[in-house]
């Protein structure tokens, strides 16, 4: 992940200064997309194990979140 970040991090600072080639611009793109993947991959086993702890003491799984389609 480290690497990834650098990398990203690398096309960012020569978008700003020189400009990308259309093959960076490609690559910056997919490396956006593998980090993002990975964000959403860590915060949902991150939510999958956090529990909510009533005033009772009694604990329950954080449950997933109805969309807003079947919400109406």
């Amino acid at each position: 992940m480290e690497e990834l970040v650098k990398r990203i991090n690398e096309l960012a600072r020569k978008a700003k200064t020189t400009g990308l080639t259309p093959e960076e611009t490609a690559e910056r793109d997919l490396l956006r997309q593998q980090y993002i993947a990975a964000v959403r991959r860590n915060l949902t086993a991150q939510l999958e194990n956090t529990y909510i702890v009533e005033p009772d003491g009694t604990k329950h799984k954080l449950g997933r979140r109805e969309t807003e389609e079947t919400e109406q």
